[in-house]
């Protein structure tokens, strides 16, 4: 089986597919010619959704496709064929993405970048530091990486809530909700953590109005999708003391202008994408799971559903 690996860092990938499946022939380069040279050789491709869609745009097309990415938006855009298998990466971003959140958690409760703000300032700061324990924690998207950080957090007492698209039972969550709940949840909870994917129904969904029902207290992380966020709306809110402070990783935008109202919100700390980073060992893992699924026409973890975009 011939694989094309069309990543940043394919080099990489390429030795560690290799020493893992010698069986596979792998194809690939850091020239963007090259790889479209290559990819009609291949029935099935590993790599980022922008540079494999850039493949897709100029008419070639695999048999299978495996993303190294949980999201896959740049492959759902208008124009793009849909009459292959895609697969997402599920299963390996569930520990990175809860060291993420529990930072600016546990951040937010001994109030770190307040108390370096006390030190420049030499002011002595003994405020006494607060507790996870008992806190309330809204996971918006309970799907692979929002069930893997519920069962992280799980450990300091906090009491999980959860947002699926349905309402339904799932541990360790004392309640998942519907998306239409997303108001009268997020009233009642001191941390909303944002995982859903990018969808028509979840563009745009934390806009003034939600953003009111929030209690003043709280804190919102968004480490799923910029576009799920109305910025201007954001930074009113946070102005308007609607909600405590906001740690935002992903922007409708990337790299964020620099006029962006982002840069100077108050209470606003932005991380750069740089929540769940992809580990090439731990892709190829679920890679290699997924091809030997694939030769024996097995179900693949990951697969897309095109019409639901997930």
């Amino acid at each position: 089986m011939r694989v094309l690996i069309a990543e940043h860092d394919h080099a990489r990938y390429a030795e560690i597919l290799r020493a893992a499946a010698p069986e596979l022939e792998v194809l690939t380069s850091g020239d963007s010619a090259e790889l479209a040279r290559q990819a009609p050789q291949c029935a099935v491709w590993l790599g980022q959704p922008d540079l494999l869609a850039s493949l897709l745009r100029q008419g070639h097309k695999p048999g299978w496709m495996q993303s190294t990415w949980a999201g896959i938006t740049p492959l759902l855009a208008e124009g793009l064929p849909r009459d292959y298998r895609l697969t997402r990466a599920v299963g390996i971003f569930g520990q990175v993405m809860a060291e993420y959140m529990l930072t600016y958690m546990l951040g937010h409760e001994r109030e770190v970048l307040s108390r370096l703000v006390s030190q420049v300032e030499r002011r002595w700061d003994d405020r006494p530091g607060r507790s996870l324990e008992g806190r309330k924690v809204l996971i918006v998207g309970t799907g692979d990486i929002g069930q893997r950080v519920a069962e992280f957090l799980q450990p300091f007492g906090v009491v999980l809530y959860g947002i699926a698209s349905s309402a339904r039972a799932q541990a360790p969550f004392a309640e998942v909700a519907a998306l239409e709940d997303l108001p009268r949840m997020v009233g009642q909870v001191d941390y909303v953590l944002n995982l859903l994917p990018d969808t028509p129904a979840t563009r745009d969904l934390y806009d003034a109005a939600l953003l009111r029902c929030f209690q003043p207290t709280a804190l919102f992380i968004n480490a799923g999708r910029g576009v799920a966020v109305v910025d201007a709306d954001l930074v009113e809110a946070l102005k308007q003391g609607h909600l405590a402070g906001a740690v935002i990783d992903v922007c409708r935008q990337e790299p964020l202008p620099r006029q962006h109202p982002f840069w100077t919100a108050w209470g606003l700390l932005l991380t750069g994408h740089s929540s769940a980073p992809t580990s090439p060992a731990a892709m190829v893992r679920l890679f290699v799971e997924n091809v030997r699924a694939y030769a024996a026409g097995q179900g693949l973890r990951g697969e897309v559903d095109f019409a639901r975009g997930y």
